[in-house]
């Protein structure tokens, strides 16, 4: 089967007196069945290209299979008389959500477990199911759950009566995936937030249980399109925060959730450039701003007085501080310092970290736990050590091993290296990377390895431990993340480092990271590939066509690469509210930056990597035909024989697979045309073989 090739229709793009050619502008419409016809035949030939590599694909798959625990239980989080967890069989696609009621955590081994939702139960074979956030009402009777079953960014709120186990007839339709569901004290009422045609959440409801949904009561209306709506509730429970947000800009009002009919009050007005976050501590409110702060300040201020405000402790702008988490006792913070992750103790006026046995890792505060806990979750994990969770003293400041997530089959850390790598970027910047390989993989010269990024939204690409990435590290291949600017990773400066005017840099940081292992004979460009989703799949796709000859394969998964179109696509979910990240090509200037770089505006008649490319049909943060159209292009002017695949999954959006064995299915389709290409020669099991 020779490749798919997509007629071309002219159409032109006429903006800011410059004209873009866009022959495939047809592809966008779904609708129509000439545009399916050809999306499934892009799968059929994935299929015929895949094909060969069935062997090796259900090897890694089983390699993955094999690292799966036999149960995976998280810790229980403690909120009020209840211990709650998620637990995985090793037979199941979904995880179970249950409780327990105990005085303490050492009565939990001989207390009866409370199933509240499992999921396989709620699943049907082979469609897409995803369950996002679960809130349970403060007296721990009610459980209310937002279910999506088409991959798009519209959930469903299901309330289930954890007494009885019925669900209730209190169905609402329309809210958005995440921040957007919060009870009220008494358990009466609801608040939730529904998105508007283009899926942007932006309106606030309150739900009185058992009544019709048509009598719900619009709270809020956030008009401005390039603001978003969310909710939160304080770590005490007294609070609701309603927080209007841009990428640049915020707005906090709170709701009383012991007087839910009450007016919503403002916390904080809306002022360009300034974003603060607020939570409730005691007799006052915290505020984590960044006015007068480029990597934030901690104030204070009382509940009914937010302009009376002091400082908690004195700014530092060697730490970047980025969440709040207040107990009754004591006040812990999150942020970054030297590249890595933090967290603090507020003692004496001062905040303290916590100290850890690596020099490279990941911390985290454990969410949602009482207020009035006196032993807080932490875990911490690194390339090398899996997701410990420590219990914190919060009297003593001890930390105590309350469990090490487990790795099926023969894992030993000392087996495994991991390191810290600096690139020079063109500007002379020092780019962070991070590595990890199996001892030895260097003994034979340069390794294969796969070098991956994201560098958008400040979102923070940090060392993670991943078992089922063991399979391919036992084979000698080399994992980097490189941490370019457009993240936060060095502070609040290196997101806007990579940004609007600046998004280059994340680019050019990339390439010089791939540049840095080849010169320093970690890799090859012949045995190097690039892989990266959604705004990693622009970076890796800018790449392509920046620097393609650096890599033997790129993969570019759900991949932004038709910037402008899209960004002046204003019917598009994200666009309003990504002017502030990318620009709004509506201006001259932004027009003419973005088109600078945008993957589809870039492809030129030369070779190309090979290509390893997916989407969603439902997706609605990147259209399927962004991906689309620029396969399209790219085979119509790349002058090598390499190939290019793209897979369409016709019944999911952005995030692939629902299903724990559907996506590692995925993950290794991806990573065997990524080891097939690099020539990695991998010892294929036999029928006769263990």
């Amino acid at each position: 089967m020779k490749p798919p090739i997509a007629k071309r229709i002219p159409y032109a793009h006429k903006l800011h007196g410059d004209v873009r050619e866009d022959d495939y502008y047809w592809l966008k419409d779904k609708n129509d069945p000439e545009v399916i016809r050809y999306v499934e035949e892009e799968n059929r030939y994935y299929e015929e290209v895949m094909q060969p590599l069935e062997a090796l694909t259900e090897h890694i798959y089983q390699g993955m299979i094999d690292r799966v625990p036999d149960t995976e239980v998280d810790v229980p989080v403690q909120r009020g008389d209840y211990f709650y967890y998620a637990r995985m069989d090793k037979t199941k696609q979904y995880p179970i959500h249950a409780r327990k009621k105990a005085a303490s955590r050492s009565l939990l081994q001989d207390t009866a477990e409370e199933i509240l939702l499992d999921l396989n139960e709620l699943a049907t074979d082979g469609d897409y199911l995803n369950v996002t956030e679960q809130r349970v009402s403060a007296d721990h009777k009610q459980l209310a759950y937002l279910e999506n079953r088409d991959g798009t960014d519209r959930y469903t709120i299901f309330i289930k009566n954890l007494v009885t186990g019925e669900l209730l007839a209190d169905r609402i339709e329309n809210v958005f995936l995440y921040g957007s569901m919060e009870w009220s004290h008494c358990g009466t009422y609801i608040f939730y937030v529904t998105v508007d045609e283009n899926q942007r959440p932006s309106r606030l409801w309150r739900h009185q249980l058992g009544e019709d949904t048509k009598n719900d009561e619009l709270i809020y209306e956030e008009h401005d399109t390039t603001f978003s709506l969310f909710i939160s509730q304080s770590q005490s429970g007294r609070f609701i925060f309603v927080t209007s947000s841009s990428t640049t800009t915020n707005e906090i009002q709170r709701i009383d959730t012991h007087s839910p009919l009450s007016p919503i009050q403002q916390v904080g007005g809306r002022r360009e450039g300034i974003l603060y976050d607020i939570e409730h501590w005691g007799n006052d409110l915290l505020i984590l701003t960044n006015e007068g702060a480029l990597n934030f300040q901690l104030l204070r201020c009382p509940i009914d007085d937010v302009h009376a405000r002091t400082n908690v402790v004195p700014y530092d702008e060697k730490k970047y501080l980025q969440a709040m988490y207040p107990f009754e006792d004591k006040l812990l913070v999150t942020g970054r310092e030297n590249g890595l992750t933090q967290i603090w103790v507020l003692q004496d006026d001062e905040l303290t970290p916590l100290q850890w046995d690596e020099s490279l890792y990941t911390v985290s505060v454990t969410s949602n736990q009482s207020y009035e806990s006196t032993e807080v979750l932490l875990t911490f994990e690194s390339l090398l050590t899996p997701e410990t969770t420590y219990g914190l003293n919060l009297q003593t400041g001890e930390k105590l091993v309350l469990q090490v997530a487990p790795v099926n089959g023969y894992y030993d850390s000392s087996n495994f290296r991991q390191e810290q790598l600096w690139a020079t970027a063109d500007d002379g910047v020092k780019v962070p990377m991070t590595v990890v390989y199996r001892a030895g993989a260097f003994d034979h010269g340069p390794a294969p390895l796969l070098l991956t990024g994201y560098g958008s939204y400040g979102a923070n690409s940090d060392p993670y431990f991943n078992p089922y990435r063991l399979p391919l590290l036992e084979e000698g291949i080399v994992f980097v993340t490189a941490q370019v600017r457009g993240g936060s990773e060095m502070g609040r400066q290196w997101y806007e480092d990579g940004k609007m005017h600046n998004k280059r840099n994340s680019f050019t940081d990339f390439i010089a990271a791939a540049k840095h292992l080849i010169a320093n004979d970690y890799t090859t460009s012949d045995r190097l590939a690039a892989r990266g989703g959604s705004a990693g799949g622009l970076l890796v796709g800018a790449v392509a066509n920046m620097a393609g000859e650096l890599f033997q394969v790129i993969v570019p998964e759900v991949p932004f690469v038709d910037v402008v179109t899209t960004m002046l696509d204003t019917s598009i979910p994200l666009t309003t509210l990504e002017w502030d990240e990318w620009g709004n090509p509506q201006n001259r200037e932004d027009y003419f930056y973005m088109k600078s770089y945008s993957p589809y505006e870039n492809v030129e008649a030369k070779n190309y990597p090979h290509l390893y490319i997916t989407t969603g049909l439902n997706d609605p943060r990147v259209g399927y035909w962004e991906p689309a159209k620029w396969v399209a292009r790219l085979r119509d002017m790349k002058t090598d024989d390499h190939d290019i695949v793209l897979k369409t999954n016709m019944g999911a959006g952005h995030f692939g697979e629902s299903g724990r064995f559907n996506q590692l299915k995925e993950s290794a389709e991806c990573y065997a045309f990524i080891v097939d290409r690099l020539g990695v020669n991998v010892a294929l099991k036999t029928a006769n073989s263990r």
